[in-house]
């Protein structure tokens, strides 16, 4: 694809260039019709805007060395003096490779906040010159490190429990008395179990991401806290915590996906029950939310989160105690499917939090979802 572009791109500018040459004031001549002039001169327009409206930045330059060419979105690709100068650098460092034949690219890193990325490539052109092409790869470059980051993250949840299978059916093997044959037959089925929650999470997280399977239609909210109260009830009994739903006075039916939904409100209720205190309450509470919106709260009175935790608890395996979520099974993979969910539907999650305190997650949900 990459190559597609730059052999676009190498054929649009080297006409611009031939253009300018071609229609440089010369000495004067009597001409009967100037129409065929004039067709040049706006062809030459035409391109130039063109590669002008171009997203990347476009330096070209002779066998000489001096620059023959360079587009508008060359001067705003960068954005501030110091990021210039570095652009400008590795633009004129690679130029030279590439004006003895060498094609080279490279990356350039800016600190930020936020985080930007630029890669300059530089080509050689048949007639000895070079050409710069500086684009602004920010987003892929996020995306392939979220990719790294996430098979990273896989690979270390997926190894824990396995290598704890394998010790413990060592351990085993060859064992006679029966209380311990028992205590590590339970370790092995309570790893296997962490390991399948993980498996089913990511398979879920996958589907929500993709969003192929969803199916958008008049849901009641209603519906869904009680579909999600019947799955968490046991959990609930078994932590004695009382689960308290707080209905709204309007209606509660928004256009969403009924699966979806019931997934988001049941990992942040599950969520919940997991970092309260035993003999404690949770408040859900469906409410009017501000333009056009459905706000689902889901209020905890347990641990709290820390401030310094608040902008990562929606990222993949991301634990703020991972002690404590070994011990009640979480996979790290619960809030990031609350958040694709927001996303697909066209809402937003948010979080008040603090430590110590307890926690009030509030899901907002449009009533009417936008289609484009």
């Amino acid at each position: 694809m990459w190559e597609l572009i730059v052999g676009v791109l190498l054929g649009a500018v080297a006409t611009v260039v031939v253009l300018r040459r071609t229609t440089r004031p010369s000495a004067p001549e009597v001409v009967e019709d100037a129409s065929p002039k004039e067709d040049v001169a706006n062809s030459n327009e035409s391109l130039e805007a063109l590669v002008d409206a171009l997203p990347m930045g476009i330096v070209v330059v002779g066998k000489d060395g001096q620059v023959r060419f360079r587009n508008n979105a060359m001067s705003t690709v960068t954005g501030t003096r110091h990021v210039d100068v570095l652009v400008e650098a590795a633009t004129e460092r690679l130029i030279d490779r590439a004006l003895v034949g060498k094609e080279r690219r490279e990356e350039i890193q800016l600190a930020g906040p936020p985080i930007r990325v630029l890669e300059v490539h530089a080509v050689p052109l048949n007639d000895g010159g070079a050409l710069a092409l500086v684009e602004d790869i920010t987003e892929r470059w996020r995306i392939d490190q979220v990719r790294t980051d996430f098979v990273a993250n896989v690979s270390h949840e997926l190894k824990t429990p396995v290598g704890a299978i394998s010790v413990l059916a060592e351990t085993l093997e060859g064992e006679t008395e029966d209380e311990l044959i028992l205590r590590l037959t339970g370790r092995m089925v309570l790893e296997t179990q962490r390991m399948s929650r993980t498996i089913d999470d990511l398979l879920e997280l996958s589907r929500i991401e993709l969003g192929g399977e969803a199916l958008y239609t008049g849901v009641d909210m209603n519906a869904v806290i009680t579909e999600v109260l019947e799955r968490v009830s046991s959990l609930a009994a078994k932590k004695k915590v009382e689960i308290v739903v707080e209905q709204p006075t309007n209606s509660t039916l928004v256009t969403g996906d009924f699966f979806q939904l019931t997934s988001a409100i049941g990992n942040l209720v599950e969520n919940a029950i997991k970092y309260s205190d035993t003999d404690s309450t949770i408040e859900v509470r469906l409410r009017d939310g501000s333009h056009s919106m459905l706000d689902v709260e889901v209020e905890d009175h347990g641990i709290g989160i820390p401030a310094e935790s608040l902008d990562r608890i929606f990222e993949r395996f991301y634990r703020v105690d991972r002690a404590r979520s070994r011990g009640t099974g979480g996979t790290g993979l619960g809030l990031s499917i609350v958040r694709h969910v927001a996303t697909n539907h066209g809402g937003e999650v948010n979080v008040r939090s603090r430590e110590g305190e307890g926690s009030v997650f509030i899901l907002s949900i449009p009533r009417v979802r936008a289609t484009s």
